[in-house]
């Protein structure tokens, strides 16, 4: 009796020490938070921040987790030059006045055992706003070549971008409108 009580409370703090919550970091080259916006109307600019940093906590066990993640808003990319340095400048984000990230911090939600949501708040232009974003697609696999697990996800949200200060084009019928994907890969920390 005394060893089955062991072997049960052995096997009880096992399972509670797998179940513990892992954290992921980021894959800088494999994630582009990427945007739509309006323009007059008649077409969409498209494009993505190409420099990123964060980490996720995920506890699968308990069906929570948290995100945290900084986008370099010095680092857009339209795919044209001209635009690409409006953006940085004084008629937009103003990086060198306002500074230059962007940050969004929120807390997983689950159904059937996998993360649906993330409830958070978007930080840009020293203005805090909360955003939700859809998890569209979620999976996690062993990494071919790290041998540590892989997690993915595409995120999506829209937001108004004039909460945030960055109002231009409003006058010529410019929607204020943002359509945000994230598509993100995370590697669990060593």
């Amino acid at each position: 009796m005394k060893f089955r009580s062991m072997l049960f409370a052995t096997l009880f703090a096992s399972g509670l020490a797998s179940a513990a919550p892992v954290t992921y970091d980021i894959d800088p080259h494999h994630t582009f938070p990427s945007f739509e916006a309006d323009h007059m109307g008649v077409s969409f600019w498209r494009g993505k921040i190409n420099k990123n940093s964060g980490k996720v906590v995920l506890d699968r066990e308990a069906g929570q987790g948290t995100v945290d993640i900084t986008m370099d808003l010095s680092s857009i990319d339209f795919g044209e030059d001209l635009l690409n340095k409006w953006a940085q400048g004084k008629d937009f984000f103003d990086v060198k006045k306002r500074g230059k990230t962007a940050h969004y911090t929120g807390k997983l939600n689950f159904a059937n055992g996998e993360p649906t949501e993330v409830q958070g708040q978007l930080t840009m232009m020293g203005v805090t706003k909360p955003l939700t974003l859809k998890l569209n697609r979620f999976k996690c696999i062993p990494h071919p070549m790290l041998k540590r697990e892989l997690c993915g996800a595409d995120a999506a949200a829209t937001f108004n971008r004039e909460d945030f200060g960055l109002a231009a084009g409003k006058d010529y019928g410019f929607s204020m409108d943002v359509g945000l994907r994230i598509q993100v890969e995370a590697v669990a920390a060593k």
